[in-house]
């Protein structure tokens, strides 16, 4: 290929643009890395020179995700941006396999292949079921060519990747600060009493409540996350039982997910209650979160943060509530809480300002 096949006409930010040259830099050096960003940084973009240069060269090249929302919201992005063939895998997918210099798959698909890519790229790398699945990390290992590298996308990176930085078995790049230069929204806790006994009752905790109809007053649109799928039904219930529609509920086995998704991405859909499946790697503009037991143990400290991710993601709109409603103030909410707020601390020394 003579011509870079980057279309993108986007601007990136000072900080991206260092971040996205360091990562140029390793992937032409052939390094294993990772692009260690705060949600909303702008990893994506980050990625966008080093994958036009790599495919310029005729690299075959994997973006992958554990999450098939991503590869789902990924794959139109990368379509516009890059003047290449790609092909989109995953379980349901309408279409056949087909050869093409870019693939965007779930990792899932990657059992498929073998020494098939140059350069493999796993977005939310740190996402159930990947860090939990040897299977899975085989996988990606295996569809890495011997003499190919990869590229691991996260705001929260495990022990073992931090390990592996600390032991120089993996480069790493930085970026405490979101693409717009805005600080990432404070996580707020709520307490509550025993909020499932009110649920066995078909009601919410009162200030939930109020903080949605508020919401529904001013047309403002909101992701409400529950522990666990059998939850869904029941706050819905609760929902409507106090007055409140305009609302769906979706999860992983959901039939109707990916149009549910859609719908609330295109404002079709007020509010969204959803499972941990949409805690990271997906945009929806102007969005508040609330989080219904927090402090259960679903909610781990990484899905915490990424759930807060989900807020002011937009230069429009940098800020948002992020308020999560527990009957006691976690250490796993706590570490949340801390982890923001040490990464606002390296955002203001790069010139981080408040929404």
């Amino acid at each position: 290929m003579t011509h870079s096949p980057l279309t993108w006409q986007g601007q990136l930010s000072p900080q991206q643009r260092i971040a996205a040259q360091a990562v140029l830099r390793l992937t032409q050096a052939g390094r294993n890395q990772l692009l260690w960003a705060v949600t909303g940084a702008g990893k994506t973009e980050i990625g966008f020179p080093a994958l036009a240069w790599a495919l310029q060269r005729g690299w075959r090249v994997a973006w992958t995700s554990p999450r098939v929302d991503v590869c789902l919201e990924l794959a139109p992005r990368l379509a516009r941006a890059f003047a290449v063939p790609q092909a989109v895998l995953y379980g349901d997918q309408p279409r056949p396999y087909t050869y093409c210099p870019l693939t965007i798959c779930t990792t899932h698909q990657l059992l498929r292949f073998e020494a098939a890519f140059d350069w493999v790229i796993v977005d939310e790398v740190d996402a159930f079921p990947l860090a939990t699945s040897p299977l899975l990390q085989l996988a990606v290992r295996r569809a890495q060519k011997p003499t190919g590298s990869h590229l691991y996308l996260t705001a929260t990176p495990g022990q073992d990747l931090q390990r592996q930085i600390r032991r120089h078995q993996l480069a790493v790049t930085y970026l405490p600060l979101r693409h717009h230069g805005y600080l990432l929204p404070p996580l707020r806790v709520k307490l509550v009493a025993n909020w499932q006994s009110q649920l066995d009752q078909q009601r919410l905790p009162g200030n939930l409540l109020r903080q949605v109809r508020q919401y529904q007053q001013t047309g403002q649109r909101y992701l409400l996350f529950v522990p666990h799928v059998k939850d869904l039904a029941r706050v819905q219930q609760a929902l409507r039982r106090a007055g409140i529609e305009g609302g769906v509920t979706v999860h992983a086995a959901d039939p109707q997910r990916q149009a549910k998704v859609q719908a609330f991405r295109e404002r079709r859909v007020s509010g969204l209650v959803t499972t941990t499946i949409l805690e990271r790697g997906v945009t929806f503009p102007a969005v508040c979160v609330l989080i219904l037991g927090g402090d259960d143990l679903v909610f781990s400290t990484a899905a915490l943060v990424q759930i807060a991710g989900r807020v002011g993601r937009q230069r429009d709109h940098p800020g948002g509530d992020v308020i999560c409603y527990a009957t006691s103030q976690t250490r796993t909410i706590q570490r949340a809480q801390a982890m923001i707020n040490a990464l606002n601390r390296r955002g203001r020394r790069l010139g981080g300002r408040c929404p």
